[in-house]
């Protein structure tokens, strides 16, 4: 049986076809047929709601056999987390993979609908382990980005990636390592 992945887009106009799909297409390309990735189209992309998106991303998660991966990608990560920090998964993931995730807080970006969690990382399933990737010449979030989400998950491994965009330029096999 093929181990579940689930990956959650970014935020923007056209996103899920146009951009982050090299993403998915890239994890694919580098995991190999071992693995069923699971890519839903989250609801007003160019707009994301958290509310909205958490609400579809949790069914999504829901439907997950036990030790499946989580991966998010931009705001897509960073709901990510805020969202299984609010109502954990029944079922333990295996990993949570943080690719280019704005910080919502002091120093971070403003939001009117995540509330700063500074003890994000304890909310997070305990055994499940987290990794932040961003790449240092991401223009969208800033590289100190990933540090501030490391404050609030200390048991995130931070990798930081040079000369990476905010799509680690579309090369997934840091992340698929």
């Amino acid at each position: 049986m093929a181990r579940q992945l689930l990956f959650i887009q970014g935020g923007g106009a056209n996103v899920h076809a146009a951009w982050d799909n090299k993403l998915v297409e890239g994890l694919a390309t580098e995991l190999g047929s071992g693995y069923e990735i699971v890519y839903p189209r989250m609801p007003e992309e160019d707009d994301p709601k958290f509310v909205l998106w958490k609400t579809a991303l949790l069914k999504e998660v829901a439907k997950l056999n036990d030790r499946a991966i989580l991966v998010g990608h931009s705001i897509g990560a960073t709901i990510l987390v805020h969202s299984l920090a609010e109502e954990p998964p029944k079922r333990t993931p295996a990993g949570i993979f943080l690719i280019s995730m704005p910080f919502i807080g002091k120093n971070g970006w403003p939001s009117d609908e995540i509330t700063p969690k500074p003890d994000l990382g304890a909310r997070l399933p305990a055994q499940t382990p987290v990794y932040i990737y961003q790449g240092i010449a991401d223009d969208i979030v800033p590289a100190k980005h990933a540090e501030l989400n490391a404050k609030v998950i200390p048991k995130a491994v931070v990798r930081k990636l040079p000369g990476r965009d905010h799509q680690l330029n579309n090369d997934m096999s840091e992340v698929a390592a």
